[in-house]
């Protein structure tokens, strides 16, 4: 029998730094969660990659978002500030999803890609980032039901054991 699932609702943060290819990846993104029957409530848009952090903190922080997703195209410039701002983003992401206990998922491109790849990989870095954070829902909603599961099973294990002892 196929697990039944809690209805999720997604947060989204979109860089609009390279808007031609995160405008894309936000209305690909709604699309693959329209399809998954996914409510996304918020989206967020912020100035670029770098800002992105600051949004999930704040979405996280709303009880009504379950997960976030970012989406976001850090293409290569002259220097090696795409490396930098890449690195420092998705670092904090995950620190705010360890700090919250909730799923953010990484659907940021790049960094040292070109504009054309950056269009290029809008279709698997928005499915992958949308159904990792589903995926990850889902693990969570899993291991709570186990964990109930287990107490339920002792609870019922130490009814047993008081009935044998009384008789």
């Amino acid at each position: 029998m196929a697990q039944e699932y809690e209805p999720y609702q997604l947060g989204f943060v979109v860089s609009q730094t390279n808007y031609d290819v995160t405008f894309l990846m936000k209305e690909r993104a709604l699309e693959h969660t329209d399809f998954l029957g996914i409510d996304v409530p918020y989206i967020i848009e912020v100035p670029g990659v770098f800002e992105i952090p600051f949004a999930v903190q704040e979405l996280l922080e709303n009880t009504d978002v379950d997960a976030v997703v970012t989406l976001g195209a850090v293409v290569k410039g002259d220097t090696d500030h795409d490396q930098i701002v890449a690195q420092h983003a998705a670092r904090k992401i995950m620190d705010l999803a360890l700090e919250f206990g909730k799923p953010v998922s990484l659907g940021i491109s790049g960094p040292g890609m070109s504009p054309a790849q950056a269009k290029q990989r809008i279709e698997s870095f928005v499915v992958k980032a949308v159904e990792s954070a589903v995926k990850l829902l889902q693990a969570q909603q899993d291991l709570r039901l186990t964990q109930i599961s287990d107490e339920d099973e002792e609870e019922s294990e130490e009814q047993e054991s008081k009935e044998n002892q009384t008789s």
